[in-house]
C-alpha cells in the first residue's frame, strides 16, 4: 500500500467517524480503520464523496498507508481499549512517528503513556476534544499536549479542523505530557457547574416567580443577548420552549429528573482535592447529579418539611428574575475561576508552562463552555500572565461586587422556601471564604493540636508551637 494518507484515524464510532470527515473535508487524506472492518466501509461508502479516503483493515495496512512522520490518531474508549490500540501500533511505528489520543482519558494515564512511549522514541499526544459530534464534524475545541516539536508537525492540522473565532484557531498546544487531557478534565468540570448553575436559576424562576418553563425559556433569550451569551444558554432557552409531542406538556416536566455523569466532572473533583485546591462549585455540581440519582434516598427525606412558599406579585417576580440573573453571572465567574485556579496548581505541580489566555481563547469557540465572557477572560490572562484570579482583574471583580446584594437576596431566598442551591450556595460561600480577613480555621489547628497534637503556627511570632492539653496549666512548647 502507498504511504497517501496524511493522517491515520482508528476507533470509527461517531466521534472519531466525524473527525476523520473534518480531516478529509478540509483537503486531508485520511486512513481509516476499525476493529470491526464492516464500520470502515460504511464510513466510505456513505462519506467517500466528501475528500480521499484510505481504508484499512489490518494495522499494518493502516500504518503503511500514512506518510512519514506517521500522525496515527485513537478515538477508542479510554481506559484499557486505548492501551490495547497503543500495544497493538505501537511496535509497527518508528521514531518520530506520533499517536494521538482524541478520547477523554484521565491525564494521569496519558502522562504514564506519554513517558513509556518517549523512550520508544514515539510521540504521544494526548489531545482533549469537546463539541460532541457536531463540533468533531464541524470544527471542535482541540486541547492537545506532548512535545513542541510533535505539535509543529501535527499543530497546524488541528487547528485547520478547529473551530475559529475571529479568525483564530480553537487549537493551541497546551503544554506537555498530559497538560492537554488536563485542561480537557477541567473544560468538562466548569461545564459541570455551568449546567447546575443555569439548572438552579431554572428551578428558582420555576418554584419562586411561578413562571411556566417556556416564559423561563424566553427569559433565557434574554439572557443570552446579553452579558451571559453562551452556548448553553441558547440551548437552554431551546429545552424549555419545547413541547413533547406525546403529552402536550412541557418536554422538562416528562424527562426524569436524575442526572448521570460519564466521569470527567468526577475526575476534576478528585484531582482538586489531590492538589488541594477548593473547586467546591465544581464539586457541589457533581454531587447534585449523585444525589439526584439516589431515589431510596430521595424517598426517605421526601415528606420532611421544607421552608414557607410565598407567592410573588408580577413586579416581585421580574424582580427576583433580576436577582436570580445577577447571581448566576456571579456564580459563573466564580466557577471559572476555580477551573483556572486548578490548572495554575497543576501546572506548578507537573511542570507545565500554560498559557492561561490562549486556554480561554480555544475555548471560545467548539467547545460545551463557549461564552461570550471567555474573551474577557483571555483578555485579563493576557494582559497579567500570572493573574492569580478573575476577582484580581479590576472588571470582574466590579462585576461580582455590583452583584453580592441581590446574589445573596437570591440564595436566601432559595433557603427560606427550601429550594436546593448547591451550586449557587457554594460559589457565594467560595467568595465570603476568600474575602474574610480571618477564618475559623485557627479553631481547627486548636483542635486537632489537641487531639493529634499536630502543632500551629500562631500570629505573633514564627515557627510551630504545641500546648500540652493534658497539664493544668497548658504549657507551650516549641516544635
Amino acid at each position: 500500500m502507498n504511504a497517501t494518507a496524511h493522517i491515520g484515524v482508528t476507533g470509527l464510532a461517531v466521534m472519531g467517524r466525524n473527525l476523520a470527515r473534518n480531516f478529509a473535508r478540509h483537503g486531508y487524506t485520511v486512513a481509516v480503520h476499525n476493529r470491526t472492518p464492516s464500520r470502515t466501509r460504511s464510513l466510505v461508502q456513505d462519506f467517500g464523496h466528501e475528500g480521499t479516503f484510505v481504508p484499512a483493515e489490518t494495522a499494518r495496512e493502516f500504518v503503511d498507508a500514512l506518510q512519514r512522520p506517521r500522525r496515527l490518531m485513537i478515538m477508542v474508549q479510554a481506559g484499557a481499549a486505548t492501551d490495547a490500540v497503543i500495544e497493538e501500533f505501537a511496535p509497527l511505528l518508528e521514531p518520530g512517528d506520533m499517536m494521538i489520543d482524541g478520547g477523554n482519558a484521565h491525564f494521569a494515564d496519558t502522562r504514564r503513556r506519554e513517558a513509556a512511549l518517549r523512550e520508544r522514541g514515539i510521540h504521544f499526544v494526548g489531545a482533549g476534544v469537546s463539541g460532541g459530534e457536531e463540533g468533531a464534524l464541524n470544527g471542535p475545541s482541540i486541547m492537545p499536549g506532548g512535545s513542541k516539536e510533535a505539535y509543529a508537525v501535527l499543530g497546524p492540522m488541528l487547528e485547520t479542523i478547529s473551530a475559529h473565532v475571529d479568525g483564530e484557531p480553537c487549537s493551541t498546544h497546551i503544554g506537555t505530557d498530559g497538560a492537554g487531557h488536563f485542561v480537557k478534565m477541567v473544560h468538562n468540570g466548569i461545564e459541570y457547574a455551568d449546567m447546575q448553575l443555569i439548572a438552579e436559576a431554572y428551578d428558582l424562576l420555576r418554584q419562586v416567580a411561578e413562571y411556566s418553563p417556556a416564559e423561563i425559556g424566553a427569559i433565557f433569550r434574554t439572557w443570552n443577548q446579553g452579558r451571559l451569551n453562551s452556548y448553553l444558554i441558547e440551548i437552554t432557552a431551546e429545552v424549555l420552549s419545547h413541547t413533547d409531542a406525546d403529552t402536550g406538556r412541557p418536554f422538562v416536566d416528562v424527562v426524569a429528573d436524575a442526572a448521570g455523569q460519564k466521569g470527567t466532572g468526577r475526575w476534576t473533583v478528585q484531582t482538586a482535592l489531590d492538589l488541594g485546591t477548593p473547586v467546591t462549585t465544581v464539586a457541589q455540581a457533581a454531587f447534585a447529579r449523585s444525589a439526584s440519582s439516589r431515589p431510596s434516598l430521595r424517598t426517605a427525606y421526601r415528606s420532611l418539611p421544607g421552608g414557607t412558599r410565598v407567592p410573588l406579585s408580577r413586579s416581585e417576580a421580574e424582580r427576583f428574575t433580576a436577582q436570580v440573573e445577577q447571581a448566576l453571572y456571579a456564580s459563573k465567574v466564580i466557577a471559572y475561576d476555580q477551573g483556572f485556579t486548578l490548572i495554575q496548581d497543576a501546572a506548578a505541580e507537573y511542570g507545565w508552562d500554560i498559557d492561561f489566555g490562549a486556554v480561554a481563547g480555544i475555548w471560545r469557540g467548539g467547545c460545551i463552555i463557549r461564552a461570550a465572557f471567555l474573551d474577557r477572560i483571555r483578555a485579563a490572562h493576557t494582559a497579567d500572565p500570572s493573574l492569580v484570579s478573575l476577582l484580581a482583574d479590576t472588571s470582574f471583580a466590579d462585576e461580582v461586587i455590583a452583584a453580592q446584594v441581590p446574589w445573596r437576596e437570591a440564595v436566601a431566598s432559595a433557603a427560606r422556601r427550601g429550594i436546593a442551591t448547591p451550586a449557587f450556595a457554594a460559589a457565594l460561600a467560595y467568595y465570603d471564604t476568600l474575602r474574610a480577613g480571618r477564618l475559623p480555621a485557627a479553631l481547627l489547628q486548636g483542635q486537632r493540636d489537641y487531639f493529634g497534637a499536630h502543632t500551629y503556627r500562631r500570629t505573633d511570632r514564627e515557627g510551630s508551637f504545641h500546648t500540652h492539653w493534658e497539664q493544668p496549666e497548658r504549657p507551650e512548647t516549641s516544635a
